[in-house]
């Protein structure tokens, strides 16, 4: 069958697509990548298919425009994102669901100006390509909803394939759950009426699969999938961290406890950012110099030049293939990324996050939840508490014991190998015949 991919536009996100994309690909079947210009690279390096659609800027400068331009109400929920959601963030069966105006607030402030900033761009010329290719299924990168209209365009069937908790699919749930019990003419649905908007133009009538795939696909152990759909499959996560190269102090063993610390990509990427100010890892890496251990801090080359020097315990490096170095390790920090947080659950090493993504405070609470490891935000995140989350982490067998069990029942759910044929039985059970050619 031909399987076409469809990242959201952020290297990360192709990276989480990789590993499957070269399992339809060994099972025999054509897969090709569609993604922004700027990451054919990332695509064509990976030794997979790229199809260019959309801009020909990079992810990064579009949304910086956006954000420059975009209104004081978005700009101010994006300042207190979770302020008002901790149902949202609430990883519990029978948790209360947000309210109208709450819920709302998220999608109109947050989740639509996003996704249209990451698809509108490059919708037609998607669409295009697959009616070109006629691709018998679609993968999409959660968040990349551009995937799921072209695959109802060409009648492919179609998936969403997630990179970390599903925290969207709870927002949609209790959105249209709000939205039943408004008055006649109150129930507004922003994101429908874009999604249809689109779809129309390509004779594509609106259904939530538009909104959630046909089914989805989920890569992360059963305690990190809160009241997961029924259609959910599971895959392992297997690590891709772009092109890498085994450093020569990797060969040793360490002569204390190894802990990585690492604030952006694995390997050294513009889009890194640190989710702390340099003072304030200064002042953390003063406050645990006396710790033993080999601390292994990976910093962009920008930060690595301010942090400056570093004490005894700590060796300061650019970058690190998480894959080769998470196995050697006892514990890591880190901003709570797709790759860190994925590679520390498959290698059971437990864990410190410290983030302020959106879909932080569920990724926490399920952390901590399963005793695998901690949480804080950066606000939090000072030298007296890092030292004394570090300690615990190097010193609580339980925190150790229920990292390694989830390392174990992440290697237990089917591979991307497994899915593989799994895959083309559902494809050929969902697909359907094309749709008129529309406008």
């Amino acid at each position: 069958m031909r399987v076409l991919v469809v990242p959201f536009p952020w290297k990360a996100h192709v990276f989480n697509l990789v590993p499957l994309a070269w399992s339809l690909r060994t099972a025999g079947h054509e897969v090709r990548v569609a993604c922004w210009p700027d990451l054919l690279e990332a695509v064509t390096s990976a030794g997979l298919t790229a199809v260019p659609v959309g801009p020909g800027e990079t992810a990064q400068v579009r949304t910086q425009r956006d954000r420059r331009q975009s209104s004081d109400r978005a700009a101010a929920a994006r300042r207190a994102p979770q302020q008002g959601l901790e149902a949202l963030f609430d990883p519990r069966a029978g948790r209360e669901r947000l309210g109208w105006e709450q819920v709302r607030r998220v999608v109109e402030d947050l989740v639509l100006p996003q996704a249209r900033r990451s698809n509108d761009s490059m919708m037609e010329d998607l669409i295009a390509a697959a009616r070109a290719w006629r691709p018998d299924l679609v993968l999409w990168g959660a968040k990349a909803f551009a995937g799921a209209v072209a695959a109802e365009a060409v009648g492919a069937a179609h998936a969403r394939v997630l990179y970390s908790v599903d925290v969207y699919t709870r927002m949609r749930e209790d959105f249209l759950n709000a939205r039943a019990g408004r008055p006649p003419g109150q129930r507004p649905d922003a994101l429908r009426d874009w999604l249809e908007g689109w779809a129309g133009r390509f004779g594509v009538e609106f259904s939530e699969d538009l909104v959630g795939g046909q089914f989805t696909i989920a890569p992360l152990p059963g305690a990190f999938r809160p009241d997961a759909r029924a259609d959910t499959l599971p895959v392992q996560f297997v690590p891709y961290n772009g092109p890498a190269v085994v450093p020569g102090w990797l060969a040793a063993a360490p002569a204390a406890p190894r802990v990585l610390m690492t604030f952006g990509d694995s390997v050294d990427d513009a889009q890194a950012r640190l989710p702390l100010p340099v003072e304030r890892l200064q002042q953390i890496l003063r406050a645990v110099a006396d710790v033993e251990m080999e601390l292994v801090l990976a910093l962009p080359p920008d930060a690595r030049r301010e942090v400056g020097q570093v004490p005894a315990n700590t060796r300061l490096v650019d970058s690190v293939p998480l894959a080769e170095v998470l196995p050697t390790c006892a514990a890591v920090v880190h901003h709570g990324g797709t790759w860190s947080f994925g590679c520390a659950l498959r290698h059971g090493v437990p864990q410190l996050l410290i983030s302020r993504a959106f879909d932080a405070p569920l990724k926490f609470a399920c952390l901590q939840a399963s005793g695998a490891g901690l949480a804080m935000t950066p606000d939090q995140a000072d030298g007296p508490a890092v030292r004394a989350a570090l300690l615990r982490l190097l010193g609580d067998p339980a925190l150790r014991a229920n990292a390694a069990a989830l390392g174990k029942e992440m290697l237990a759910m089917p591979s991307p190998n497994d899915l593989a044929h799994t895959l083309q039985d559902l494809a050929a059970a969902r697909r359907a015949g094309p749709v008129p050619a529309g406008r």
